[in-house]
């Protein structure tokens, strides 16, 4: 029977530009799994590959908490590496451009815990768990962002062209429901004359 946190948790938005890994009971730490998952999400697939592979030669902290105390979760970064070329090679099935890709959903959920033995003094035995996950990710072609048109080459105004409005001001001749206005802090700009 298969557990129910198997199932897939998010679908992608658009399938035919997607593709999709998942490995099931996987015998590595939920809780380092998670925190390396987390670490990766949202970048481009070649940058969570040499990322991963840096954290396996311990370089950069998977696990950080926004202090100088990190870890370096070997096994784990070794499985999302399997998973992310197992990922990569649906693409090229599926005919997508490896390049474009960008990991944009990545879950890790527990699996049943597996039960093992301890021997103590006297005679007693302790549980001895292990924590295993299951793991998806889906990888998406980022979309080519579209350059913005050139605006059109708006004219200049000249002194001519345009005009302020304030009150007390008698170069123009006021309109009589513009002198029924409260007193104004800032220029109205009009497109017309008053005073043609």
């Amino acid at each position: 029977r298969a557990c129910s946190m198997c199932q897939p948790c998010n679908l992608p938005k658009t399938p035919t530009k997607s593709c999709k890994s998942r490995g099931s009971n996987l015998r590595v730490h939920f809780k380092h799994t998670r925190e390396t998952a987390q670490a990766v999400k949202g970048m481009h697939i070649r940058k969570a590959t040499k990322y991963l592979k840096g954290v396996t030669l311990r370089k950069p902290c998977a696990k950080q908490w926004g202090w100088p105390q990190g870890g370096w979760p070997r096994k784990s970064a070794e499985f999302l590496l399997h998973m992310l070329k197992n990922a990569e090679s649906n693409t090229e099935l599926k005919g997508l451009g490896v390049d474009s890709l960008v990991i944009e959903h990545i879950q890790v959920n527990k699996a049943p815990k597996i039960r093992h033995r301890t021997y103590r003094a006297h005679g007693r035995i302790n549980p001895y768990m292990s924590s295993p996950c299951h793991t998806e990710m889906i990888l998406t072609e980022k979309e080519q962002i579209v350059p913005k048109p050139e605006e059109k080459d708006i004219p200049e105004e000249t002194e001519e062209t345009k005009t302020y409005l304030w009150p007390g001001n008698k170069s123009h001749m006021w309109l009589d429901h513009l002198l029924l206005l409260p007193i104004q802090t800032h220029p109205v700009r009009l497109n017309f004359c008053l005073a043609c």
